[in-house]
């Protein structure tokens, strides 16, 4: 069967929660920090930490980090009722290392898919051209600015407080992901 459409989908802050790194990062530098104190998305500017530090504690954790972080509400459901008529293309910046921990969180939560593109620190609009992809799912401005404008297609914005600058027109910001399944049916009556 061939499906209708073709989306690309970032993992982390946008299936995922956006908080989810915050307890592992509490824990590793005894603060307290909740999701409206990240501001910008480079964490180590509410850490005030160094940035070499940050890096050599997450390469540490990360596999663990990315065990289990809790989906976005609806996410699931949503995401398995597109996948009949949708190519889902997942195009994360995590990096290869990560590959089987994602495999077994997709299965472990039963999240539908055609690929997991593991792009790291490569380009998300390369990947998004080799999968034709029609609309873009994000949480980093700059990727969702870059998707939009490169690509020339609609992004859909996952509001968080790190990502609050300006955004143009094809840029759509959502609060959630019902917000996104409503956009979605408007625009590709899906």
């Amino acid at each position: 069967m061939t499906k209708k459409y073709s989306f690309g989908i970032d993992i982390d802050g946008t299936i995922t929660t956006p908080e989810f790194l915050l307890p592992y990062i509490n824990k590793a530098f005894n603060t307290n920090l909740i999701l409206d104190d990240i501001t910008t998305y480079d964490l180590t500017e509410a850490l005030t930490v160094d940035k070499l530090d940050f890096f050599k504690w997450f390469k540490k954790e990360e596999l663990t980090i990315y065990k289990n972080p809790p989906l976005q509400l609806n996410a699931q459901r949503i995401l398995s009722n597109w996948y009949p008529n949708v190519t889902l293309n997942y195009i994360t910046a995590r990096e290869e290392n990560s590959r089987e921990v994602t495999d077994n969180w997709f299965k472990t939560n039963s999240l539908p898919y055609d690929t997991i593109d593991i792009v790291g620190p490569t380009d998300k609009v390369i990947a998004g051209k080799r999968h034709g992809v029609q609309l873009f799912m994000e949480d980093k401005h700059d990727n969702a600015v870059r998707l939009h404008e490169e690509l020339d297609i609609p992004v859909l914005l996952f509001d968080a407080p790190y990502n609050r600058e300006s955004i143009p027109n094809g840029v759509i910001r959502v609060n959630s992901w019902k917000e996104a399944e409503h956009w979605v049916k408007k625009e590709f009556g899906i």
